[in-house]
């Protein structure tokens, strides 16, 4: 599988460096629809479809998870995709990820309490648990940091 994904990245690499105008482009929309009270509805334009909830406390009813946690979830697989790319490309093998991203929010924020507190996270932390074998030939480069680095947060920056 690593060759595969490092053979893909090469190629799309190649691809970008001949075409440097295709690389920028605006990302697939996705379009949310009250479906039930705080019940929300998202469809993506190939058929993607997510339901979020929010919880009874704040006058949801549950039925899914909250827009918070799929919004954690994202940044999660997105970091793990990111780094299974990066152990391709280095050519790493057994590699292994496990991601945990979590956050730091103030309720009076999404609940409108405050006009100075963010109705989003205050704050966003990622937690990495690799293992792998690097290639005696390639670097060894920090595949962690490599990817927070990259990768924009919610929150408006690299998170640490």
């Amino acid at each position: 599988m690593t060759d595969g994904i490092r053979s893909a990245i090469e190629g799309a690499g190649a691809y970008l460096a001949e075409h440097p105008d295709e690389a920028r482009y605006t990302d697939s929309l996705a379009t949310a629809r009250v479906d039930d009270g705080l019940r929300i509805q998202v469809v993506g334009p190939n058929g993607e479809t997510l339901a979020t909830d929010m919880p009874a406390a704040v006058g949801g009813s549950g039925s899914a998870p909250s827009p918070g946690w799929f919004l954690r979830a994202a940044v999660a697989a997105c970091v793990t995709s990111l780094a299974v790319m990066r152990a391709a490309q280095l050519g790493m093998d057994g590699f292994t990820c496990e991601v945990e991203v979590d956050s730091e929010s103030d309720d009076r924020g999404i609940l409108g309490l405050d006009a100075s507190v963010p109705g989003g996270p205050l704050s966003m932390r990622i937690g990495f648990r690799m293992t792998g074998r690097a290639a005696s030939s390639s670097p060894r480069s920090p595949i962690g940091r490599s990817n927070t680095a990259r990768f924009p947060t919610p929150c408006g920056g690299p998170s640490r």
